[in-house]
């Protein structure tokens, strides 16, 4: 492992965040979420390997999740960060929060997500703080349930994201039309 490796990633875990521009004119932020280690034992003694997991985003609605798994931690990392900017979504926020109240599932994850008043903050822990942070939410509170698993409980966040619904949307979706009341 060379220095840089060391510095990047200190022994008591700590997270790693980077801006990296994709390009485009948006700047995209990556933050790895959970860094794990597997040992196989060989003839000649413990071969190691790691998976990473990394959420990108743009902290204006777009964000993705990406897992790497390699011989070593720098190259986990970049594999996970390519997986993630290949698979970005977008998500609709409303001043600073979410429109509505969602539960997003998936394997034995299961995550809440609840709109809050301005002033809040963010108020979730771990993979879901991080899928939050880079979507842009400002403010909202969070329950993860089952699951205490990084992978499970981001995509169960990711997926509670998808599901989030804007009043247009779901008007033109029941065929109805919206008025915007100001004031």
């Amino acid at each position: 492992m060379d220095m840089r490796a060391k510095r990047r990633f200190p022994r008591g875990g700590g997270r790693m965040d980077r801006r990296e521009n994709s390009g485009g004119d948006s700047t995209l932020e990556e933050k790895v979420v959970h860094v794990g280690r597997c040992a196989k034992v060989m003839k000649g003694g413990r071969r190691f390997s790691f998976s990473a997991l990394v959420v990108v985003g743009n902290r204006a609605g777009r964000v993705g999740m990406g897992y790497g798994r390699a011989h070593e931690v720098p190259e986990a990392v970049r594999k996970a960060n390519e997986q993630a900017k290949n698979h970005l979504q977008t998500f609709e926020l409303v001043n600073g929060t979410i429109p509505h109240d969602v539960i997003g599932v998936a394997d034995g994850g299961r995550v809440l997500l609840r709109p809050a008043l301005e002033g809040t903050g963010l108020v979730a822990g771990g993979g879901v703080r991080a899928v939050l942070e880079l979507a842009g939410v400002k403010n909202v509170l969070s329950k993860s349930m089952r699951s205490s698993n990084a992978l499970a409980t981001v995509r169960a966040a990711l997926d509670a994201m998808r599901r989030l619904r804007s009043r247009e949307v779901v008007m033109r979706m029941r065929g109805k039309t919206f008025i915007r009341k100001d004031g």
